[in-house]
């Protein structure tokens, strides 16, 4: 091996592949592989997400920061424990599907009109009791559809019917909603700073709202989808009147069930691409500088890929510097191709057969290690080595 081979710096910044490997999982194996073909390689681990599931993992193993544990209610109002990130400097990083996931929530037992966001609002309250001013929020995988009216409550807002009683958990209740209380909100909130992290644009309400595109798998019949879809129109007609702003039509405030509309409506609150948020906290830019070569994946790559995904945001980074981008995939999608045009250089799935999900996701770390391997080998061929 040549001495300037021992210099090749070789980011790696994939997502997760669910149900297999957490993103930083995947960043092991392919670094293992990696060093198969070049043993001195400096291999610079990003372990990356879009915002979803995964993501709080994602960012403590590149950041370093501390996991914190709390027991809160889960979307069916029963106890929970819910895990959330301490990243110091006062931030705070909280994935919402910990206390409100539908991964939580067995399918026999999902209840689409009670489920509520009210254990995401303890998540809240024990970011401010650690003294966090800024408090990065990553929606996905929600099992709810309350437009956040159970944050809110657990923040200190009270939402009253109207005869005055409070109402109960749930976006099916808030078409009885008659004014929101904000007097008793947690002061503290005045001086917080929320960054959402969000990977769809979907507004609200209407034919491309929380309940129409999200509300089925979370397991709403047709007539429930309609429920729930004129209960956020209500509830957005009263937010306005309470805190003076519309934001029903933001884009991102129908993702995980309306919940960054109500952080939105009456909290200091930016939306943003749940992968270029998660890049900034991980480092992404500064670990690309001098890399010859990038490799990046996720469970299944296709057309959808390239509205927000990780391996999408990878590459748009990566291309900015001229970096070559090798993604490492699960499976390969209809419409894959698209991502060559924005920074992916090759794509490649990981099975090497034939075989079904349960056995690549059981040999996901091998088939990850020998095809990163095989690149690497590709690779140093073509540099002539």
């Amino acid at each position: 091996m040549r001495p300037e081979d021992a210099r090749l710096r070789v980011v790696v910044a994939p997502d997760s592949y669910k149900e297999s490997l957490s993103a930083a999982g995947v960043a092991a194996a392919i670094g293992e592989g990696i060093r198969l073909a070049v043993p001195d390689a400096e291999i610079i681990s990003v372990p990356m997400a879009d915002g979803g599931e995964g993501s709080l993992d994602a960012v403590l193993a590149a950041t370093g920061g501390e996991r914190r544990h709390a027991r809160v209610r889960n979307a069916n109002g029963q106890p929970c424990q819910a895990s959330w990130g301490w990243l110091g400097d006062a931030t705070a990083f909280i994935e919402m599907a910990e206390a409100a996931g539908l991964e939580q929530i067995a399918p026999c037992d999902r209840r689409p009109l009670d489920a509520g966001t009210h254990g995401v609002g303890e998540l809240v309250i024990e970011a401010l009791n650690a003294g966090a001013r800024r408090i990065v929020l990553g929606l996905g995988g929600s099992a709810t559809t309350d437009g956040g009216a159970g944050l809110l409550q657990a923040l200190g807002a009270h939402l009253f019917d109207a005869e005055g009683g409070e109402l109960p958990p749930g976006g099916g209740a808030l078409h009885r909603l008659a004014s929101i209380d904000t007097v008793r909100l947690d002061s503290r909130l005045a001086d917080v700073q929320f960054e959402i992290a969000v990977d769809v644009d979907n507004p609200l309400c209407g034919e491309r709202g929380a309940a129409a595109i999200f509300g089925p798998q979370k397991g709403a019949t047709a007539a429930q989808v309609d429920l729930l879809d004129k209960a956020l129109a209500h509830f957005a007609l009263v937010c306005r009147q309470a805190s003076g702003r519309d934001e029903s039509l933001t884009p991102g405030t129908g993702a995980a069930g309306g919940l960054g509309f109500a952080i939105k409506s009456f909290f200091q609150a930016e939306f943003r691409p749940g992968v270029e948020l998660i890049a900034d906290l991980a480092g992404l830019d500064r670990a690309l500088q001098d890399a010859q070569l990038v490799f990046t994946g996720e469970g299944r790559m296709d057309r959808q890929t390239l509205l927000g995904k990780t391996p999408a945001g990878v590459a748009r980074h990566a291309k900015t510097r001229q970096t070559p981008v090798i993604a490492l995939v699960g499976s390969l999608g209809e419409g894959y191709e698209a991502l060559y045009d924005i920074g992916v250089t090759a794509a490649f799935s990981i099975a090497s057969g034939p075989m079904d999900l349960a056995q690549a996701c059981d040999d996901a770390a091998r088939l990850l290690r020998e095809r990163a391997r095989d690149c690497m080998l590709l690779w140093m061929a073509g540099r002539g080595c």
